[in-house]
């Protein structure tokens, strides 16, 4: 009997994914260049009264870098998934759930790659992607 190939539900859906990661970490790219200008413009210059108004501006840079850190990981992620890495499935996990956290957006997408990329036969399935298929 002559049958279809069987249906990869990761395979379905790696590349949608992979873009959805890419536009997630520019989004966070661009959040992360307005908190650096925010950082060494408006908090550097700006005279302000108290305590702690001289913590602003290392704050911001820090969690400005935080941001890109975020971003770089995310675009590693998405292009991991999108050139079907062996070990993109275990960075896009790892930053599914931390994108958790990051409501609405990355909630949404946290849950997606989670419900995509976290099943027991998600693995072997993404084994067998990640060895032949062509992207």
């Amino acid at each position: 009997m002559v049958g279809y190939p069987r249906r990869s539900r990761v395979r379905e859906h790696i590349r949608l994914l992979g873009i959805l990661w890419l536009a997630l970490s520019a989004f966070n790219a661009v959040a992360a260049v307005v908190l650096f200008i925010l950082a060494n413009t408006l908090f550097l210059h700006l005279p302000m009264t108290g305590e702690n108004a001289g913590r602003l501006h290392p704050f911001f840079r820090l969690i400005a870098w935080v941001v890109v850190v975020k971003a770089a990981a995310g675009f590693a992620a998405g292009w991991g998934l999108l050139q079907r890495e062996p070990w993109a499935r275990i960075v896009c996990l790892i930053m599914g759930f931390l994108a958790l956290l990051n409501i609405p957006f990355g909630t949404a997408l946290g849950v997606y790659t989670l419900w995509v990329l976290l099943p027991a036969e998600a693995d072997e399935e993404y084994s067998q992607e990640a060895q032949g298929a062509v992207p």
